[in-house]
């Protein structure tokens, strides 16, 4: 389990993204698109066109994080 603190955001990228980009591209992504600070502490989730991965994207006051999540059946919907 990962010890988020209280207080943190989740914020949802609308529409697909290309699940090729790593962290790098999905910080800046964040910055320019969302206009928010990747590395605030709040969790950043972008999703695959066929809607079974997303990739969460954290910085946890130590470092930068990327999660993946792959579904083998159903899709993730928002």
């Amino acid at each position: 389990m990962i010890p988020i603190p209280t207080g943190v955001r989740v914020w949802l990228a609308t529409g697909y993204t290309d699940m090729r980009c790593g962290f790098p591209s999905l910080a800046l992504r964040v910055q320019e698109v969302l206009k928010h600070d990747p590395l605030g502490g709040h969790l950043f989730c972008f999703r695959g066109k066929r809607g079974d991965l997303i990739k969460v994207v954290w910085h946890d006051g130590q470092g930068a994080c990327l999660f993946t999540k792959k579904l083998e059946r159903g899709r993730f919907i928002w």
